[in-house]
């Protein structure tokens, strides 16, 4: 997954897949990190970790089946 490109699932670029977070015990992904993220839908182009459960498909791309309308510095979701 890693490098892989992301979109939200109106079709917008959020960003390329940084690294992945597991759960070593349970073997499964709990989420993906995403760098230099489009800075319309997160401030400044920070990195931003999203929950696995997000994800709606994988394959060429990860397609989102949700993300908030914009992700503020402050970490609140708008």
């Amino acid at each position: 997954m890693i490098g892989l490109q992301v979109y939200t699932k109106e079709g917008i670029f959020l960003g390329t897949v940084d690294n992945v977070v597991m759960d070593i015990e349970e073997g499964e992904v709990d989420g993906i990190f995403v760098g230099e993220t489009n800075p319309l839908l997160v401030e400044e182009s920070k990195s931003t970790l999203l929950p696995f459960r997000w994800i709606s498909a994988i394959g060429d791309i990860i397609i989102l089946k949700h993300f908030p309308e914009r992700i503020s510095i402050s970490g609140e979701s708008e």
